[in-house]
């Protein structure tokens, strides 16, 4: 079984996507954490993100493993500053260029091969466009901003939340509009609206949706 979950920059998608992948007994794989680690793999390197020909060679050249909240490149681990700020202006940047989401893509379909989870931006409409249940999340720019920066302060971090305002408006104005899978639900994604939704209530819409018979 193949159940995606897309949506914008903090929709709930890596949040919802674990607890179904626990009580459906399926890995989950969140994609953007690859995506977070050719962009981190890239900077360390020195590599401009607009050289989309070095990024794409690195995206070739590693294999990325992703459980819960951990990524590794080549079993070394990346997890510790995944998510620091100094990487966001670059991260849709490298998010957009065809060759590292070619290369990326074909890993994730790899992964799914006996049954998985999978969060993301083009999980329903490039990675698995043939899933048995495809659903997108959306959510207000203010329950985005609230969500992203309750993530950041779990994780000890500094939160500016005018900067995480412009962060969220730019990545998902950049993904929407992008030429190579852009971030938009599949013609057969289920919509959830998760404003006025708790994660329970949402991680239940979906299990029920999954197990209703057809």
């Amino acid at each position: 079984m193949i159940v995606t979950i897309d949506g914008g920059v903090a929709s709930g998608k890596s949040a919802v996507g674990k607890r179904v992948a626990e009580k459906l007994g399926l890995p989950f794989i969140d994609s953007g954490l690859m995506y977070r680690a050719i962009t981190r793999m890239a900077a360390e390197r020195g590599i401009d993100p607009r050289d989309s020909e070095a990024v794409t060679r690195l995206a070739e050249a590693y294999q990325i493993r992703v459980e819960g909240e951990r990524v590794w490149a080549d079993g070394v681990e990346l997890t510790e500053g995944i998510y620091d700020v100094d990487h966001a202006d670059a991260l849709p940047i490298v998010s957009a260029i065809r060759g590292v989401r070619q290369a990326l893509v074909a890993q994730q379909r790899r992964m799914g091969e006996k049954g998985v989870v999978m969060a993301g931006r083009d999980i329903g409409t490039v990675v698995f466009p043939e899933a048995d249940h495809k659903f997108f999340l959306v959510a207000s720019l203010d329950e985005k901003v609230r969500r992203r920066a309750a993530q950041f302060e779990r994780r000890g971090e500094a939160v500016d939340e005018k900067a995480m305002r412009r962060e969220v408006q730019l990545r998902d104005r950049v993904d929407s509009e992008r030429p190579v899978a852009p971030l938009k639900p599949a013609g057969d994604a289920v919509i959830i609206d998760t404003d006025n939704l708790d994660l329970d209530e949402v991680v239940s819409r979906i299990v029920e949706a999954v197990r209703s018979p057809r």
